[in-house]
């Protein structure tokens, strides 16, 4: 192995070879997507500079803003105490990062009546991002 991927075995990884990654707005703060990275994929973010995770349904790598544009620029990358969960601080391109055309995944809220709501806007129809 060589030194200049050495650091990908500081990761603890899951017993199917993934790490959960967390994408936050680096100019807000706020938590925008959760998702999943193997190996692979956080060498390429790496050297990209640009978010690539491992989609679990497709079981490929998936570069965020492949189809949609909305690509995440990758500014800082953090590990945490326990190096088994991955932070990017991102400039989100175009806005948004949810596939329902919102800026964060995280716009359902919990009501004490039981209830989810969305309490954030769609941003554009995903019918017009996914063309």
């Amino acid at each position: 192995m060589s030194a200049s991927t050495r650091w990908l075995n500081e990761i603890k990884w899951d017993e199917h070879g993934l790490v959960p990654v967390i994408a936050q707005e680096a100019a807000t703060g706020d938590v925008l997507m959760f998702a999943w990275m193997n190996r692979e994929a956080l060498q390429r973010t790496a050297e990209t500079g640009e978010a690539i995770y491992w989609s679990r349904s497709r079981r490929k790598l998936w570069h965020k803003g492949e189809e949609s544009g909305h690509v995440q620029k990758v500014l800082d990358m953090r590990i945490d105490c326990d190096n088994d969960v991955v932070l990017l601080r991102i400039e989100q391109v175009g806005g948004i990062a949810c596939h329902t055309g919102r800026h964060s995944c995280f716009f359902q809220k919990y009501f004490a009546d039981g209830r989810w709501e969305a309490v954030e806007p769609v941003l554009k129809d995903p019918q017009e991002i996914y063309k």
